[in-house]
């Protein structure tokens, strides 16, 4: 699929530009605390001319023919998009987290690692994170690294997915 880059886009987000739409596919995750699963999501990022893009994240628990099980974690926020490519990011979790995020663009790539994570009382304690995306060969392929708990930061989510 074509990608066309929106008139409107402000200069600050070329870097981030190549994330626009909607992307959707499959991906695994593993934990020390958990059991290995497989995961369908759709990630979307939208923008309206200003510095930063919108992000809104759902996915759900598939089994091994990729039939739904249940729904999945949601997350919706902010990537704010800062001179030469410096990013901030803003999120805020269904599960209870709310986290600040800092990182960098450049050719393709984006890597952030988290700044502060809050959560609420009935929410797991992530202390955490490593974030990765990077355009592969027109997909995106992301990797993100937790630390929760008393688990020091390790792989935890990994997905490709494809423009829709």
């Amino acid at each position: 699929m074509a990608f066309t880059i929106p008139s409107n886009l402000h200069p600050n987000c070329g870097p981030v530009a190549w994330l626009l739409g909607t992307w959707a596919g499959n991906g695994h995750g593993d934990y020390p605390s958990i059991e290995p699963f497989q995961f369908g999501q759709e990630l979307v990022f939208q923008q309206d001319g200003r510095p930063f893009l919108h992000y809104l994240s759902r996915s759900w628990i598939v089994d091994e023919s990729g039939a739904t099980v249940r729904e999945a974690a949601q997350e919706t926020g902010f990537l704010r998009c800062l001179p030469e490519g410096r990013l901030e990011l803003v999120l805020s979790h269904s599960t209870g987290l709310s986290e600040i995020w800092y990182g960098q663009a450049e050719g393709g790539k984006l890597e952030l690692r988290t700044a502060g994570v809050g959560f609420t009382e009935t929410a797991k304690e992530v202390t955490g994170g490593h974030r990765l995306y990077g355009n592969v060969e027109g997909d995106l392929l992301y990797a993100y690294d937790m630390a929760a708990g008393e688990h020091e930061l390790q792989p935890h989510l990994w997905a490709r997915l494809q423009r829709r």
